[in-house]
Parts: structure tokens; C-alpha cells; sequence
């Protein structure tokens, strides 16, 4: 029952995950942060399997590192949604991941921006985008409230009107959610949104 959403506001974009490890009937914990801080400033929201989830995203990780350390420069955010796409592409003719990923990243001079990366590694960028079962919910949140040029604070908003959304609708919704957010500033942790405590 995973949940990723993120969105693209005045500067900044975010993403928000939840926070479960879940498989079959069972939950084995609720802290697992599904975003990760893939550079300085881009951010990597990711849902499916467990394994395919934890593996695939190092690996993306660790060539934009060594992308970087190689060339003294780092990727923008449009050529490392390229180059995750074209992993994607390649791992499915051969040993396909299953995830689909969010990639939110700021550039100097270029402002903002979010991409859409599924499994299939089909890629757009996009304003606003969700998966999972709790994207039947957010997206029609965001639909709804989302408009060009948010201020953090209604951002922010908008992500709170869509966790108690899917907390509301969705039959097993998933309890703690983590915020994240990247900005001229750098990529860095925002909030989280818990109902349950991990202690």
C-alpha cells in the first residue's frame, strides 16, 4: 500500500513517501525512508519492491557520485533523469526493477523541477505525480488545490490535505509519512507526519 507524491512549487520542490516496510500481511517497520538525498540538491522518491527498491536506488546514487567525482561536475537534474531512465530501459530487457521513481532536483539558473520515471522507464516531467495506491487520493487532491507557483506553506498544506486524504480512504493506509524538500539551498529533510511511533 505505498504512497510517494511530490510536486513542484515557487522554487522548490518536494516529496513526500510513506514510511512502511510492508510485505504480505505484515508490517515490519514504519520508519523506512523512501526518499533519498541523491546529491546536493535532488531528491529520489521511490515505491515497488523492497529489494528492487533498495538495490536500484544505491546504484543510481552511487554513478551520479562517481559521475561527478570523475568529471568535477555534477549531472543536472534533467541528464540524471536520463541516465536513471536509461538504467531502467536497460535492467528491462534483462533483469527489470521493479520501481517507479520520483526525482525532484534544483539546477542554478534552471529553477525547480520534477520527474516521473516508471518502471517501464517511461519519463516525463511533470508539476505534480504520484504512485501507489494512495495516488488515487493525492492526485485528486492535487487536482483539486495544486496551482503554478505555491509558497512552501501551501505546499506544504496541499501534502497534509493528501496524507489525511489516504489516511481517511484508503483501506490500509499507511501511518507515517516523511516530507522532504529541495531548493536553491540544497536538498534537506522537511517534516514528518506520523501516527504511529516507530519506538
Amino acid at each position: 500500500m505505498e504512497c510517494i507524491f511530490g510536486l513542484v512549487g515557487d522554487g522548490f520542490a518536494l516529496i513526500a513517501a510513506d514510511s512502511s516496510a510492508v510485505h504480505s500481511i505484515l508490517v515490519h517497520k514504519s520508519n523506512e525512508d523512501k526518499v533519498l538525498v541523491l546529491d546536493s540538491h535532488k531528491l529520489l522518491g521511490v515505491s515497488g519492491e523492497a529489494g528492487d527498491r533498495v538495490q536500484f536506488i544505491e546504484y543510481i546514487q552511487k554513478n551520479v557520485h562517481l559521475y561527478q567525482f570523475r568529471n568535477g561536475i555534477p549531472l543536472n537534474t534533467a541528464a540524471a533523469a536520463n541516465f536513471t531512465r536509461g538504467e531502467l530501459a536497460t535492467a528491462l530487457r534483462k533483469n527489470p526493477y521493479f520501481v517507479n521513481i520520483l526525482l525532484a532536483g534544483y539546477d542554478k539558473g534552471i529553477g525547480p523541477s520534477l520527474y516521473y520515471i516508471d518502471y517501464i522507464a517511461t519519463l516525463h516531467k511533470i508539476d505534480k505525480g504520484a504512485f501507489g495506491y494512495g495516488s488515487y487520493f493525492s492526485l485528486a487532491m492535487m487536482d483539486r488545490y495544486f496551482r503554478s507557483g505555491m509558497s512552501l506553506e501551501e505546499a506544504i498544506d496541499l501534502v497534509d490535505k493528501c496524507i489525511m486524504e489516504i489516511r481517511s480512504r484508503l483501506f490500509v493506509a499507511p501511518p507515517n509519512f516523511v516530507i522532504k524538500i529541495v531548493d536553491q539551498n540544497g536538498a534537506r529533510e522537511y517534516a514528518w507526519r506520523e501516527s504511529i511511533s516507530s519506538d
